[in-house]
């Protein structure tokens, strides 16, 4: 059977790299409910991450920022897979900081699901916000 042929089951995997228990070079990352559609972690950087010495790679921040639009979408009970993701970084993140990560749902129109993201630090400065579009899987 072709990839394409096959039924496609979003569930949860604990070898996530993001959020993954079991995945020992993982962000594991702890999402919990924040209000309605809406979710946030903390995340402690590290060098383990960098792209420049002291920076950390913007396809890692682009990764947590769409994992909480992902589990964002998965609070409101919608399985659907991101389709679409555009990232700002407003400023570096470095290694060892501690950043706030908040994932929200905007609208949902038939099976098209409008997100968003922010990293915050601890002053409350957004450093890098996203956007996405989440399609939702047919049953």
């Amino acid at each position: 059977m072709a990839i394409a042929d096959r039924p496609l089951i979003a569930q949860p995997n604990d070898r996530c790299f993001v959020c993954g228990s079991r995945n020992p070079h993982g962000l594991r990352l702890c999402f919990a409910p924040d209000g309605d559609r809406a979710v946030t972690a903390v995340w402690r950087t590290s060098e383990v991450w960098e792209g420049f010495r002291g920076v950390i790679h913007g396809g890692i921040v682009s990764t947590v920022l769409d994992e909480a639009m992902s589990k964002a979408v998965a609070t409101a009970g919608i399985r659907a897979l991101t389709c679409e993701l555009r990232v700002r970084l407003r400023q570096r993140i470095e290694v060892a900081e501690e950043l706030r990560i908040r994932g929200w749902v905007v609208e949902k129109r038939k099976r098209r699901i409008v997100t968003e993201a922010t990293l915050k630090d601890g002053n409350g400065l957004e450093r890098a916000h996203a956007w996405a579009i989440f399609l939702e899987l047919q049953q």
